[in-house]
């Protein structure tokens, strides 16, 4: 679950997945929202987004690392989203998680 306060004008909480990875991920992490997205509202929704996935994936799926994230997780996601959400808002919200962890991997 989300546990940490990061910067108000990005998104509200940091996953507990990311803070447990330690420094270079908290702070890679945080570089994603800050160096990539410009608009504050599109920067808002990607953080959501992000945390959204993740304390899924740990409650949901009982991921423990995030270098346990396995597509099928995203997959398992997606389709739950699929039910609650309209398919566009599903697209920006599966877009956030994929920019989001390509920056984590690659920068």
């Amino acid at each position: 679950m989300s546990n940490q306060k990061v910067n108000a004008s990005s998104i509200a909480t940091c996953p507990r997945l990311i803070t447990a990875a330690g420094d270079q991920a908290h702070r890679r992490f945080l570089e994603f929202f800050a160096a990539n997205i410009r608009n504050p509202h599109t920067r808002r929704a990607y953080g959501r987004a992000v945390t959204e996935f993740l304390d899924w994936s740990e409650v949901a799926m009982g991921v423990v690392s995030i270098i346990e994230v396995q597509p099928l997780h995203v997959a398992s996601w997606v389709e739950s989203k699929t039910r609650q959400v309209s398919a566009p808002t599903v697209k920006q919200q599966l877009a956030a998680v994929r920019h989001c962890f390509d920056w984590l991997v690659t920068g």
